[in-house]
């Protein structure tokens, strides 16, 4: 018999792989993170709607849910530390590798890294998802790259990627807590202090936050709420309510109908801080002059009914400030949405009692709640933000009347958004002075010396918002 008329050992079967939800939407979440820059926080959900409908409640349940929640948030906080990882482990540099894949590896070295998820399984659960989204070639690729990842725990990746603390202190906390150097320089700077405090900020900014209600005054309570599953009551506000195992605040009957809502607990006390600074005459006119999405604005108007006072609600853009009026809509007492500009105002000179500015900024007070928010930042983008959040606390000044107070917040700690921009209106303007905050705060501790007031994730439980109170004198 001659060769070629042998019989062929059969190859083996082709298999087709395994589709897993849970990791393709955690995927498909991350590449609308990269390629439209898109927020996890608005993009998850919808995400997770789809699963649900298409799979049912029986293959795709709450467990399935929090995995996949898990998986794109811890992926995009520890996004840094795993991407030096990786790049220890290919033979190319990181840019040099197609972003899918890259996903595909970061979602797979945070189940070896960061999860129990034991490593055979999460190897393998990676591969599969290689294989449905990337091709059999590249799956290989991914396999090889995993593998090796697997020879480690965390802590020894850490001491071999990471430089040390005494060469160079911000590039090794950059590494070890995932932060881009810059921003970790700006935080330090901000925060003062040694070693202890800072990685106690870091830490604190790759913890998962808790959800924190507020019951608007007036049209719900914090007794209310309080009987809601896994509710406790907020650290400093009065109105603060946390669920301490998350759940769907859309669940719950007050948040449907708009007498409470989801609010970070330091978002609340800026508004009670204003809400409470000492006037000198009427308080009648409350403005909000940067008021979307709405939270804030929906706390000032239900404070301000209380009084019998009207809120003024302006927002730039249209659509946010649709949200606004969604936020304010059965509040008990008068009160006006508008969409305009903050540094071109439609109110005339003096015309409110209390106002507060909430600029736009970096945001990098909120890198819990927005962790792509760190990779997505440049330092440059002070220079865009700086000379606006300027000229809105100028106008927000112009507005107030003698003997009327200002807020100014922004939910960012860097120096250049804060006390840099209230430092350099002060100069200007002899005819404005700092009101001492912290005893609008009763109960929060570590406020440093005032007059302003930072608040901190590690320290308070909150999102880095900061406060300064002006008293127009004149």
């Amino acid at each position: 018999m001659s060769d070629t008329s042998r019989p062929r050992k059969p190859g083996k079967p082709h298999r087709r792989p395994k589709k897993d939800p849970v990791r393709i939407l955690a995927f498909e979440a991350l590449r609308a993170v990269d390629e439209r820059d898109a927020y996890a926080n608005l993009v998850l959900p919808p995400l997770l709607r789809k699963a649900r409908e298409k799979e049912g409640p029986d293959k795709f349940d709450g467990r399935d849910a929090a995995l996949a929640t898990e998986l794109v948030y811890g992926t995009l906080r520890r996004q840094g530390t795993y991407d030096a990882v990786i790049a220890a482990c290919v033979d190319r540099p990181l840019r040099e590798v197609d972003p899918p894949v890259l996903d595909v590896l970061s979602l797979g070295v945070h189940q070896l890294l960061g999860t129990r998820i034991p490593t055979h399984a999460a190897v393998s659960a990676s591969v599969e998802l290689a294989r449905v989204v990337l091709g059999d070639g590249r799956a290989k690729f991914v396999n090889a790259v995993l593998r090796k990842v697997a020879q480690d725990d965390l802590d020894t990746w850490i001491e071999r990627v990471a430089p040390p603390y005494d060469e160079d202190p911000e590039d090794h906390l950059a590494v070890v807590h995932s932060h881009p150097r810059w921003v970790v320089s700006a935080l330090w700077d901000s925060l003062g202090g040694g070693r202890a405090g800072i990685e106690q900020l870091l830490e604190a900014d790759n913890e998962r936050p808790e959800v924190t209600l507020v019951a608007r005054p007036g049209r719900a309570t914090t007794e209310e709420l309080l009987r809601e599953e896994a509710a406790v009551a907020g650290r400093w506000s009065p109105y603060a309510v946390r669920l301490t195992e998350g759940g769907e605040p859309g669940a719950i009957e007050a948040v449907r109908d708009g007498r409470a809502g989801v609010q970070d607990e330091g978002s609340q006390l800026v508004a009670l801080a204003l809400a409470n600074a000492p006037l000198d005459g009427p308080d009648e006119k409350w403005l909000d002059g940067c008021a979307g999405p709405g939270g804030k604005a929906a706390l000032l108007g239900a404070l301000a009914a209380e009084r019998g006072a009207m809120l003024l609600a302006s927002e730039k853009q249209p659509h946010r400030a649709g949200l606004v009026a969604k936020a304010l809509h059965g509040n008990p007492g008068p009160y006006q949405v508008i969409a305009a500009d903050g540094t071109r105002p439609p109110w005339r000179p003096g015309s409110f009692d209390r106002v507060l500015m909430d600029v736009p900024c970096t945001g990098l007070g909120a890198l819990r709640r927005r962790p792509e928010a760190r990779w997505r930042r440049r330092p440059e983008d002070l220079d865009g933000f700086g000379p606006l959040q300027r000229a809105l606390l100028r106008t927000a000044l112009d507005a107030v009347r003698v003997g009327g107070v200002v807020g100014y917040a922004t939910c960012s700690p860097h120096l250049a958004e804060t006390r840099a921009v209230v430092n350099d209106l002060l100069k200007q303007h002899p005819d404005a002075e700092l009101i001492d905050a912290r005893p609008l705060l009763p109960g929060v501790p570590d406020l440093g010396d005032g007059p302003d007031v930072q608040l901190w994730p590690h320290l308070h439980g909150t999102d880095a918002m900061y406060l300064a109170l002006i008293r127009r004198t004149g």
